[in-house]
């Protein structure tokens, strides 16, 4: 087996349990708000507290892995939400759990950049958009998992619980990367001199005496058109990730454990799409993969619009399958366009700007789509069409998008 899939295999666990660390919130926050008396816009902003903290810390979370490398600052991050999903459980208050939300948000938000570092150090480039598809289906995972994991430990033991259950794994997970993880190939035991080679193979993985700082990557149009569209096509992501469950609950009128079970297929079926989009990001898309992101984004608003307007329940779960299969393909492809432009040495504080739009989206959506349905008597249509209109612009910001317009090299200052 090669050992770069044995860090890609963590890593992939690693974002699966901070997916379900976060996402339990979005399928408990129905029962939540009974004992916290919560409308659907205090119900929104619970949701969107986690954001505040993650999107503020994003960059400097970056930051912190180029400085000081992935594998402290990803193991400081798996404890420091292994703490904070603890205090989640033993929140008292509306305005307490607020802050322990947000703080939960300030300590994971290194994670991020830190594991788009170490996958950058890890494998080629020819690999990197399959293997980023691949450590990324885990985001399409872990809401998956969650709406099964919180049905069985709730109806037994209580919302609170189900944040309880999850601190052990956050443990173990922290000793793996600790034991495991290297910031370089090289210094690892794991990796032979020939798969060494395979992995540094490439010219964006070698050091050839040019560095590039964080002020030459904020000056990349490339970059800020990433954001842009991880900004709008978050709002989606998030929106509909978060709303899922209460939207079956209230407006299909399913029980916990229907919810349970119906809350997961989108996100089944969008861990394939993400790792097929990244698959065919690499195989068939590549120095044009802005097609495939705006194709999947546009089937994504299609398959939204019909969820909510049909009336039928089989039909309408059918449509909220493909719909999160669509969103999550999106999702891969738009990964790969970083992971293939953007210099290892500066992935964690690049990669974690790009990202810091997805988070301030992450924070925005659910408020917005609370006050939606609030204003709309509890109706739901208006917020399918917040989402649409999103992931729609979000397409038209890619069509601008030239996969090449990388940082052009002789322009880059050398190190002093």
């Amino acid at each position: 087996m090669k050992k770069r899939n044995i860090i890609l295999t963590l890593l992939f666990v690693t974002w699966t349990l901070s997916y379900m660390d976060r996402m339990v919130m979005t399928v408990a926050i129905p029962y939540i708000s009974k004992d916290f008396d919560l409308t659907p816009v205090s119900m929104g902003i619970v949701m969107s507290a986690f954001f505040a903290g993650y999107a503020l810390f994003q960059v400097p979370g970056g930051m912190l892995a180029d400085k000081f490398g992935s594998r402290k600052t990803m193991v400081s991050a798996v404890t420091w939400w292994s703490l904070f999903t603890v205090a989640t459980a033993m929140a008292t208050s509306f305005t307490n759990m607020l802050i322990i939300r947000v703080l939960f948000g300030i300590g994971e938000a290194s994670f991020p950049g830190g594991s788009w570092k170490t996958l950058s150090n890890w494998f080629p480039k020819k690999e990197r958009a399959t293997a980023n598809g691949i450590m990324m289906s885990s985001n399409a995972l872990g809401p998956a998992i969650a709406p099964l994991f919180v049905v069985g430990v709730m109806a037994a033991f209580g919302w609170r619980s189900v944040f309880l259950f999850l601190v052990i794994p956050g443990i173990i997970v922290a000793a793996l990367l600790w034991w495991l993880v290297r910031d370089n190939p090289k210094d690892s035991k794991l990796v032979s001199a020939e798969e060494l080679k395979v992995i540094q193979g490439d010219e964006g993985t070698k050091d050839s005496g040019k560095k590039m700082s964080f002020k030459d990557v904020v000056k990349q149009s490339m970059v800020w058109k990433l954001v842009l569209i991880w900004f709008t096509f978050d709002i989606t992501f998030w929106g509909f990730s978060s709303w899922v469950p209460t939207y079956l609950i209230n407006a299909r009128g399913f029980d916990l454990v229907s919810m349970g079970i119906n809350a997961s297929l989108p996100f089944f079926a969008g861990t394939v799409g993400l790792i097929l989009g990244g698959y065919l990001s690499d195989k068939f898309f590549v120095g044009r993969r802005r097609t495939l992101i705006i194709g999947s984004d546009i089937l994504a608003a299609i398959f939204l619009y019909f969820t909510f307007t049909t009336g039928s329940m089989v039909p309408a779960m059918a449509l909220l399958t493909l719909s999160g299969f669509f969103i999550c393909m999106s999702f891969g492809a738009i990964w790969a366009l970083p992971m293939n432009v953007l210099k290892p040495e500066v992935m964690g504080s690049s990669s974690a700007l790009i990202n810091f739009g997805g988070q301030v989206a992450g924070f925005i959506s659910p408020i917005v789509i609370g006050f939606l349905i609030e204003a709309a008597g509890g109706s739901f249509n208006t917020a399918f069409y917040f989402l649409i209109a999103a992931v729609l612009v979000s397409a038209v910001i890619t069509t601008s998008v030239r996969e090449h317009e990388n940082t052009k090299t002789a322009k880059l200052k050398i190190a002093k």
